[in-house]
C-alpha cells in the first residue's frame, strides 16, 4: 500500500473513531511498527492528528489544552449532566466514606444525595459549602486555589489525601479516551485526581457523551481503572464493560 494512501486511512480511521493505537494500525495495514511511526510522526508534523503515547488521537477540538471556567461549563450539556448526577448520588450508601472531586457534574449530585450518615472529602470550596449547607458531614482539602475550577490543589493537598481510604469516589473530567484514559488539561488537578483514585475502592467518573474521544495533556486514570457514567454509549469503543449509561 502507497504511504500517502496508508495516512489517508489512518485519518479516515481517526475521524471515525478519534484515537487509534499503533498495535490497531499495524494489523489493519500489515505493517511494521516502525512504518506505523512514521505515519503517525508525519501526520502529526503536518497537523493533521496529535500523536500521543502508543498511537494519535484527533486533532480538530478533540485535544482541550485549557480549562473553561465553571459558570460556562456548568451549563453546558446540563440536562445530561443532571441525569448522570442524579444517578450516581442514588450509588451513594451508608456509612460511605465518599470523595467528591471538583467540577460541574459531580457539583449537581449534591441536591440528589438521599443518605445521610456519609462522610464526604472534597477539593472543591463550592461543593463542600454545599454539602455543609445540606447537613453533611465534610471535610476540604487544604492547598492552592484553582480559581477556573475552583479546586484545591497542590503539594498540601496531595499530602492530605495519601491520609484516606475512601469506600467509594466520584471525578469529573476533560476528555475519555480508550488510548489516553481520563485526561485534564492542568498537571495539578490531574496528581490530586490521580491520588484520590489511588486510595479509592469504587472509581466513579462522571461525564457526558460529548466528552468520549476527546484527549487534554494529562491522564490522571487509565480508561478500565474506573466506571464510566454517561448518558449513552458513543461509537467507535472497543470496550464498554465499564460504562454505565444513566436512566
Amino acid at each position: 500500500m502507497l504511504t500517502e494512501t496508508r495516512q489517508d486511512k489512518i485519518l479516515q480511521m481517526l475521524e471515525e473513531k478519534g484515537s487509534v493505537t499503533v498495535q490497531e494500525l499495524t494489523g489493519k495495514f500489515r505493517a511494521s511498527e516502525s512504518t506505523i511511526r512514521r505515519d503517525l510522526n508525519a501526520l502529526h508534523k503536518k497537523g493533521a492528528l496529535v500523536k500521543v503515547f502508543g498511537g494519535a488521537v484527533q486533532v480538530q477540538s478533540r485535544f482541550a489544552t485549557k480549562d473553561e471556567k465553571v459558570a460556562l461549563r456548568r451549563e453546558q450539556n446540563r440536562d445530561q449532566k443532571i441525569c448522570i448526577a442524579r444517578y450516581a448520588a442514588s450509588l451513594i450508601e451508608a456509612g460511605d466514606f465518599v470523595y467528591l472531586d471538583a467540577g460541574t457534574t459531580t457539583g449537581y449530585m449534591i441536591p440528589f444525595i438521599q443518605e445521610r450518615s456519609v462522610t464526604f472529602v472534597t477539593n472543591a470550596v463550592s461543593h463542600a459549602l454545599k454539602l455543609s449547607e445540606n447537613g453533611f458531614r465534610v471535610i476540604l482539602i487544604g492547598g492552592e486555589l484553582k480559581a477556573a475550577t475552583e479546586a484545591i490543589v497542590g503539594n498540601e493537598a496531595y499530602a492530605a489525601l495519601q491520609k484516606y481510604n475512601f469506600t467509594k469516589g466520584f471525578w469529573g473530567t476533560n476528555g475519555v479516551s480508550e488510548l489516553s484514559g481520563f485526561t485534564t488539561p492542568d498537571i495539578n488537578e490531574a496528581m490530586i485526581k490521580e491520588c484520590a483514585m489511588k486510595h479509592t475502592q469504587k472509581r466513579y467518573v462522571l461525564c457526558d457523551s460529548t466528552k468520549f474521544h476527546q484527549t487534554s495533556p494529562v491522564s490522571f486514570g487509565e480508561f478500565l481503572l474506573a466506571s464510566v457514567i454517561t448518558d449513552r454509549i458513543p461509537e467507535g469503543l472497543k470496550n464498554t464493560d465499564n460504562i454505565i449509561v444513566a436512566e
